[in-house]
């Protein structure tokens, strides 16, 4: 599979790849997909014990996974879901107010799912996204 090429993130992204064996973002030509990203602190792993500072850490490492794969960030995503352990207002709120700050110039399609339980103890959002990266960028 020489024509995909795999990206990880210094931190925790490596942490992962190399104890769980997956990657945080492959480019297949014009597109990036990225794996779900958590609301961890991508430096050490750690959840946040405040669910809007969760959900904001969770975008922000959308944007670090994309970028590290060669891509410009949210402006490029065309479609993400979005998984919740609770789906309440307090998540909704975070999230609109998220995609407004990193999606000011368009609105891509989404599809949000209430869980049980994520990867992680303790995790309560997840982000996986899919972006288009036209290759002479």
């Amino acid at each position: 599979m020489s024509h995909l090429q795999y990206f990880n993130y210094k931190g925790f992204g490596e942490h992962q790849r190399d104890n769980y064996w997956y990657s945080q973002a492959v480019r297949v030509g014009d597109r990036i997909e990225c794996a779900g990203q958590g609301g961890w602190d991508p430096s050490n792993g750690k959840i946040p014990a405040d669910l809007t500072e969760e959900i904001d850490q969770a975008f922000a490492n959308v944007e670090l996974a994309l970028k590290t794969a060669g891509g410009k960030g949210w402006s490029q995503v065309f479609r993400n879901t979005i998984y919740l352990v609770d789906i309440n207002e307090e998540a909704m709120q975070a999230i609109v107010r998220n995609f407004k700050k990193w999606l000011p110039d368009h609105q891509p399609i989404n599809t949000l799912l209430g869980v049980k339980q994520l990867g992680l103890p303790g995790m309560r959002v997840e982000i996986e996204v899919v972006a288009h990266v036209p290759e002479s960028a």
